[in-house]
């Protein structure tokens, strides 16, 4: 029975996921599709239950009339069918509704609502552009997708369950006991306006400091986990209390939302508590008052006084239930400020998959300056044949890895054209796209799973050969077998660490060049691809890349430029435009920025502060 309600609501929908709303209510009705059924269904069901159990109170004043009034002798057969009535909708039919209620809340809703919600927005955020990822901390994204899942669901079960609970209990409370004289009415009818005023005054200012609240709590969460996920700086630098200052910034920031939430906790309390006091105090003498004259029975003394008792409790409850409902309305709000934005680099609607014959490569008179208007690069064209080798050059901050941002698409051109095979890559699918390139950066993150699944992470219908095979290639069997994770998982299958921490500099690199090996991708750009490796496994891997980069075609950045030199043709870049061009021999001639560059290497590495060569662009701008 538990499993057919759980697998009534499918948390993980195919549905491609589209862009949220920015507006409350747009953004829980867009994340409420395909439950409407499943909360329709759970609030007639509440809405019963309330019914019910103001219709036993009333019941239950007329059984003290009865009791008065009539014979022991004779009340079993004047009311035993109404008695047996009554018996068997407590017994049988409530508990049935409260069952049904439940399954459809705790087994249905209660798991698998939030879980579509983090699957369809943790899918929407994998599609946003680099540069939302740098603009954000990961952690608290990550925090405001779990907080917003479960804030939405809160807003939406309750605004059905509890106020739909509300408004069958009060109105049914009010024509119980109106019923019995409608003047027991008129002090449940104040209380109710009481009530209504109280609740309007508070549970707005108390949503505002839980927006407030929600932001600080996921602005302090970002700050613990980026000193966590950049530990090594931080012990390197031995700035563990400057750390520590940072952290406690943020959650002082936290605790003083804390601190104004719970003092409009304390004066809410405080005044429901006057006002359910003055509401039995009134109710109660006013009962006693008409029972003296006669103008209602002792039943109908109990059945308000019951009623007030039960409202007193319940509105403690439906207070804290709509403060909560509140809170959550602030926690989804700040989500939305980062889950609805648009997504800056989208396929376009006819985007077709890219097809790679040659790999061909074409940068027509294409311009970008993120958004400044102007710098980084402007105005440049750039031809490399199938198969070609190049290797560009120039000062940080000259545009060559904006450049290769660009081929790979991780932002929009603001000018130009690039083109693959006569195919501009603007009108082809991202994922096609990166599917044919094949990338070594000089930082690079690994993923914290096994060795086997990030060596596969390039291809991963590979098999356990061929991968094994691409680990021989890049020199990273050798260290492999010798692995073991705190798990006591060994070799392949242990595991390497957040960002791959638990390697060297040179043992992840390696196995990002086996991942790049293993995927034999037609265009392969490599990013200071052999920095981190010392000379002799450099030079046993140089002939290893030697045999990758046959039939494709490479894009090779490298300050140390005795690792570009043999390229088929050298590009110099500098301030965002190519102004040298050839074979090294041919720019050395020329004695041009490059002949500069080579002059000023030490160790073959470039002089990064060499202000001769060139004023360069800020280092900001080569991202």
């Amino acid at each position: 029975m538990f499993r057919w309600f759980e697998s009534r609501l499918d948390p993980f929908p195919a549905e491609e996921p589209s862009r949220p709303p920015d507006t409350l209510i747009a953004f829980c009705l867009h994340y409420t599709r395909g439950a409407w059924p499943f909360l329709a269904a759970s609030a007639l069901l509440m809405a019963a239950i309330a019914i019910t159990e103001v219709w036993i109170f009333g019941f239950l004043g007329n059984i003290v009339d009865w009791l008065s009034s009539q014979e022991r002798e004779t009340f079993l057969a004047d009311q035993g069918w109404k008695l047996a009535g009554m018996a068997l909708l407590i017994l049988v039919g409530l508990p049935l509704m409260v069952m049904g209620h439940s399954l459809i809340n705790q087994q249905t809703l209660m798991g698998n609502y939030p879980m579509r919600i983090r699957w369809q927005t943790h899918r929407y955020l994998l599609k946003q552009s680099m540069g939302f990822y740098q603009d954000e901390f990961a952690g608290r994204i990550a925090t405001k997708l779990m907080q917003t899942a479960l804030a939405v669901r809160e807003c939406v079960i309750k605004l059905f369950d509890v106020l739909n609970y509300v408004t069958v209990y009060f109105l049914g409370t009010l024509v119980l006991v109106g019923i019995a004289d409608w003047r027991l009415a008129v002090p449940l009818a104040v209380w109710l306006i009481g009530y209504l005023l109280l609740l309007r005054y508070f549970v707005p200012i108390l949503g505002r400091v839980s927006k407030d609240q929600a932001d600080a709590r996921s602005q302090m969460t970002g700050r613990i986990v980026d000193s966590y996920s950049n530990i090594q700086t931080v012990k390197l630098f031995s700035h563990a209390r400057r750390e520590a200052a940072y952290a406690r910034e943020g959650m002082h920031g936290f605790l003083t939302t804390v601190h104004r939430q719970m003092r409009l906790v304390t004066g809410l309390y405080g005044t429901l508590y006057v006002l359910n006091s003055l509401l039995l105090f009134s109710v109660g003498a006013l009962s006693i008052w008409l029972w003296m004259n006669e103008a209602v029975s002792i039943g109908a003394v109990a059945v308000a006084l019951g009623l007030v008792l039960r409202l007193w409790g319940m509105s403690q409850w439906i207070m804290w239930e709509v403060s909560a409902l509140f809170e959550n309305i602030g926690t989804v709000q700040d989500g939305i400020s980062s889950i609805a934005l648009p997504h800056h680099v989208e396929d376009r609607p006819a985007a077709k998959p890219l097809v790679v014959s040659q790999g061909a490569l074409r940068f027509d008179h294409i311009r970008f300056h993120y958004g400044k208007g102007s710098g980084v690069i402007d105005d440049l064209s750039l031809d490399i044949r199938p198969g070609e080798k190049i290797g560009l050059v120039g000062p940080s901050g000259a545009g060559k890895s904006t450049l290769v941002n660009l081929l790979l698409r991780f932002h929009d051109l603001e000018g130009g054209r690039i083109l693959i095979d006569d195919q501009d890559i603007a009108e082809v699918t991202q994922e096609s796209l990166r599917a044919h390139i094949g990338m070594v950066t000089q930082d690079t993150s690994l993923l914290h799973r096994s060795v086997r699944d990030n060596l596969r992470y390039g291809r991963p219908d590979a098999d356990e050969t061929s991968m094994r095979q691409a680990a021989e290639q890049a020199h990273v069997a050798s260290f492999i077998d010798g692995l073991r994770d705190i798990q006591g998982r060994t070799g392949y299958d242990s595991h390497v660490g957040e960002r791959g921490v638990k390697l060297s500099g040179g043992q992840r690199q390696r196995i990002a060049i086996a991942r790049v090996i293993l995927k034999d991708a037609p265009i392969l750009i490599l990013d200071e691809a052999t920095s981190a490796l010392d000379s002799d496994v450099e030079s046993a891997i140089q002939e290893n890349l030697d045999r990758l980069m046959a039939g494709k075609t490479v894009i090779a950045i490298a300050h140390r430029l005795s690792t570009i030199a043999a390229m088929d043709r050298l590009v110099v870049m500098d301030r965002g435009r190519i102004v040298e061009q050839g074979t090294h021999d041919e720019l050395l001639q020329l004695n041009g920025l490059y002949a500069r560059l080579w002059q000023h290497q030490s160790g073959g590495f470039l002089d990064a502060g060499d202000e001769e060569a060139t004023d360069s662009a800020a280092a900001s701008e080569d991202v």
